[in-house]
Formats: structure tokens, sequence, C-alpha cells
């Protein structure tokens, strides 16, 4: 454990004015004192006082130390009222953001959506911050549990980055990501996807998951096993509902699974390229998305029981959850705006405000 802080007690105060006034370093009196110099110095600059004469060597005036006078000033400072907490249990802000972290909203993107959607009213800001301090002060219990499991981090320790050899089998028949155009590369416009599966429990089901490059738009495919054919039929369905515009090319690891997919590109117009052996950087947006996706599918729960509805159901509500690198808009809205539909954007974009209005009512 570390060594916790704590204040100057009167003795300590009384030992650092004497031997202040004896010309001792400030150095010298953290070792006699057994502080950190840190402490000290701070201690001085809060409390240090000017005493006639000056210093002989600088000729400036020599500063000395009142015990008396910082033990008034301690006392009076642990008097002072402190300031109410924002997101108290019984207030209006902290139900509301419950009710965003009830939909996986990551305490980053509740603070900016709040700013958003109030810029008149400043007492429904809060800080990420406040969020995450807000919900670790509560006292362990099953509130607590609940509201940790809705964040993205849920484990009580991190894994290790090892992992263990690839037992998926590789192709030799693909497209090397190093081939990919520029657009897809340089994330100039929609329509260029990664794509991964997400695995259920005991590796027996799966989910399809589709990413635009360029806006974070994520796309959910139903799957009813984890083969090949599989995965041709479940992501070929939900391809194709997308215009021809957005539909350009597909970034994929060497996994079996998308053994069909010449088939895959002659169905849906999309052309689809591998990511190198054991690089899973190359489809970084993917990765991420899938971590985030666990919220709403965690490890170890059967995948197979889920119909496309529900599926589509949760891709919008992840489509309209703020995201960063977006500057904290709705990737349903930039891909909506960027597919040259503004209105239609425009609605889904109030339609997520009216959902929140609707719960507060």
């Amino acid at each position: 454990m570390g060594t916790q802080y704590s204040h100057f007690s009167a003795e300590e105060r009384g030992v650092l004015m004497a031997m202040k006034q004896h010309g001792h370093s400030g150095r010298a009196i953290a070792r006699m004192l057994g502080r950190a110099d840190s402490s000290v110095s701070r201690e001085l600059a809060r409390n240090g006082v000017r005493t006639p004469g000056p210093t002989p060597a600088l000729g400036r005036p020599r500063r000395g130390y009142d015990a008396v006078r910082a033990g008034e000033r301690a006392r009076r400072l642990r008097r002072r009222a402190r300031r109410e907490r924002k997101l108290s249990a019984d207030s209006a802000l902290w139900l509301e953001v419950q009710r965003r972290l009830a939909r996986y909203w990551s305490p980053r993107q509740i603070s900016q959506g709040l700013r958003e959607e109030y810029p008149d009213r400043p007492e429904w800001r809060v800080s990420h911050e406040t969020i995450y301090t807000a919900i670790y002060a509560m006292p362990r219990g099953p509130i607590r549990r609940e509201l940790t499991r809705l964040l993205k981090q849920q484990r009580a320790a991190r894994r290790s980055s090892a992992r263990g050899p690839e037992r998926r089998g590789r192709m030799l028949d693909v497209q090397s990501i190093h081939l990919r155009p520029p657009a897809a590369t340089e994330r100039l416009v929609p329509g260029h996807w990664e794509g991964d599966f997400l695995v259920g429990a005991r590796n027996a089901s799966a989910i399809g998951v589709l990413v635009d490059r360029k806006t974070l738009f994520t796309v959910l495919a139903r799957m009813r096993g984890c083969t090949a054919a599989d995965a041709l039929e479940g992501f070929s369905r939900v391809l194709r509902r997308l215009p021809l515009s957005a539909r350009q090319t597909l970034t994929y690891d060497q996994g079996k699974e998308m053994a069909l997919h010449r088939v895959l590109t002659q169905r849906t117009n999309v052309s689809v390229y591998f990511a190198d052996p054991s690089s899973p950087w190359q489809r970084g947006i993917c990765e991420n998305t899938n971590g985030l996706l666990r919220q709403y599918f965690p490890k170890g729960t059967d995948l197979s029981g889920y119909t496309q509805r529900q599926l589509d159901r949760i891709a919008h509500e992840f489509n309209t959850r703020p995201r960063a690198s977006l500057g904290y808009q709705f990737p349903a809205v930039v891909f909506l705006r960027e597919l040259g539909m503004p209105e239609l954007a425009a609605k889904v974009r109030q339609s997520v405000f009216d959902s929140f209005a609707a719960l507060r009512r």
C-alpha cells in the first residue's frame, strides 16, 4: 500500500516554525519530521510569513513560518461547508444519468450528450469523471454492481493481451488488405466495412458484425451457426438491405468462416480484403466495436436465440450512442448524412432526445 497523506499536527508545526527560525532548509526540516520535501514546501507556501530583515546573501525579505496562524487556518478550512454533490442520490440529473447508463452509454458519452441536449442549462452538465466518481462512491451492494455492469469494462482485472494460437485455420485465395483502395484505407467515404464474428458460449453460436470505417455505423447479422455457409447467408442478407453506394469493400481477418468470400462478392458487390495473420490492429475499429457490443452480448451467453429483428433494435440503440471519434455525434446520423439523407438523419437525432423526454414524464 502507498503512504497515506495526513495533515501536519500542532507538534509538527511547532518544530517546523522553530527550525525555520534557525535557518534550516525545507529538506532538513522534512528529514527531521519524516515528511516528503514537497509536503513541507507546500506547508511553507501556504502559511509562510515575512520576517523583519533581509536575507544577507540575497537581499530579499526573509520568509518564516507561523505555527499558530497555520493551525487556525487549517481548522477554519476544516469547518468550511463542502459543496453539495451534483449527482446526489435523489437528483433529477442522477436519474437521467442512470437512464443513459441503462442504454450502455459511457460516462463520457453521457456528459457530451447532456451538453448537446441542454446547451443553455449548465445545471444539467456533468463531467464524465463526476459520473465515474458517483458510481464508485456508492456502497457495495446490488445497485453498485448493476451500475458497474453497465460500463464498458466489467472485469475486476484487465485481461492479458497475450492470446493463444489461432485454431480456426486460414485461407490462401485472398486479397490482401494492402491492395485495398485508398478510399477505404483513408476512410474518405462510407461503404467500406470491417467485419467479424461475435462468438457465443463454447463457440457454438455467433452474430455477424459489420462496422462502417468512416461513420462507425454498425450492422448486426443473425447467423444460424458458425460455418462459412452461415456467414455467407447472414452477411448477404444484411448487406443487400444497404444502398449500392454503401456496399464497396469489406475487410476481414483470415478466419475460415469467410471461405466463401468470392460468392459473397458476387451476391452483394462488396469486394473482400483480408488483414495480415495475427494483426488485429489492422481491423481496430471492429475490434473496439466488438468490445462495446459485449455490453449487450456478454461472454459465455448463447447467441442463437436472437432474431434479426431483435438484433436490428440493438443495433439501432448502439448506433444512437454518441461516439467520441465522431465529435460525440450518433453514428446513425453521420451515416445518413454521408449518404445524402439529411432529413432522415435529423429525424433519427430528434427521436433519441424524444425518447429520453418520454422517460422523464
